[in-house]
C-alpha cells in the first residue's frame, strides 16, 4: 500500500462514479420488466434457500441439542458437522453447483441452503439447549412421551427464536443472492455483471438503486415480522 497507489485509485474511482451519474432511465416497459423479473428471481432464490435451510436446520437443531440427544459421540459428530457446513463459502458452493446443474437460480438455492444449514442448525440447537426446564418436567411428570414434550413444551419456546433467525438470514441472503448471480446463478446479479463488463455504468447505478430499494423493503418487512413473532410491538426505527 502506497500513497501514490491510493491517490490514483481514488482518482479512477471518481472517474467511474462520474459515469454512473445520472442513473439511466429505461424508456420501455419491456426493459423495466427485465429488471423487475431479475430482482424477483434474486428474492425468490434467497427465499427458497432460506426456507429449505430453516426446515432442515429444525431437524438438525433438535438432533444437535444436548438436552434432546444425550449420547455424547453423536452430539459431538453432529455439532462438528455444523462447523463443516458453516465453513463452506456460498460463492464456492455456487460455483460447484453451477458445474453440476448449469447456470440459473437452482445452483444459488442449493448454495444458500447448504451454507445456512450450518449456521441455523447451530443457533437452533443452542436455543433448544437454553429452554426453561420447568414446563418439560411438568409434562414428563404427567406421563407425556418424548415427542409430546418436544412438541408441547420445547417447540413453543424456541419457535419464535427460530423464525426470528430465519427472517434475519433472509435479509442477508437477498444480498448474497445478488453476488451469486454474478458468478452465474441468475437473477439481478447476472444483469449487473453484464452491464459492468460492457461499461454501462449509468445502467449499473440504476440496478444498484433498485437493489437498495428492494433490500430496504425486505429489511423493514423482516424486522416488522420479527417484532410480531417475538411479541414486541414497538415502533420500527
Amino acid at each position: 500500500i502506497t500513497p501514490t497507489r491510493i491517490y490514483y485509485g481514488m482518482f479512477k474511482l471518481g472517474h467511474v462514479l462520474s459515469f454512473m451519474l445520472p442513473p439511466f432511465f429505461y424508456k420501455t416497459l419491456a426493459e423495466w420488466g427485465e429488471l423487475f423479473y431479475a430482482i424477483s428471481e434474486t428474492v425468490a432464490m434467497a427465499f427458497m434457500g432460506t426456507l429449505l435451510a430453516s426446515i432442515i436446520s429444525m431437524v438438525l437443531g433438535f438432533s444437535g441439542a444436548r438436552n434432546i440427544v444425550g449420547f455424547l459421540p453423536f452430539h459431538f459428530t453432529i455439532r462438528r458437522s455444523f462447523d463443516v457446513l458453516r465453513a463452506l463459502e456460498q460463492l464456492i458452493l455456487a460455483l460447484i453447483f453451477i458445474r453440476a446443474f448449469g447456470l440459473g437460480p437452482l445452483a444459488g438455492i442449493f448454495a444458500i441452503t447448504i451454507s445456512d444449514c450450518g449456521s441455523l442448525s447451530k443457533l437452533y440447537a443452542e436455543a433448544i439447549e437454553n429452554v426453561d426446564n420447568k414446563p418439560i418436567e411438568g409434562l414428563k411428570s404427567s406421563g407425556a412421551s418424548r415427542f409430546q414434550v418436544m412438541r408441547l413444551s420445547i417447540l413453543p419456546q424456541v419457535l419464535p427464536v427460530m423464525i426470528s433467525n430465519s427472517l434475519y438470514f433472509l435479509e442477508s441472503n437477498t444480498r448474497t443472492a445478488t453476488i451469486l448471480g454474478i458468478v452465474g446463478a441468475g437473477g439481478i446479479g447476472f444483469l449487473l455483471d453484464e452491464r459492468i463488463r460492457a461499461n454501462m455504468w449509468d445502467e449499473v447505478m440504476t440496478i444498484v438503486i433498485m437493489l437498495l430499494v428492494t433490500v430496504a423493503l425486505i429489511d423493514n418487512l423482516s424486522r416488522f415480522l420479527r417484532m410480531k413473532v417475538i411479541g414486541k410491538h414497538d415502533e420500527l426505527s
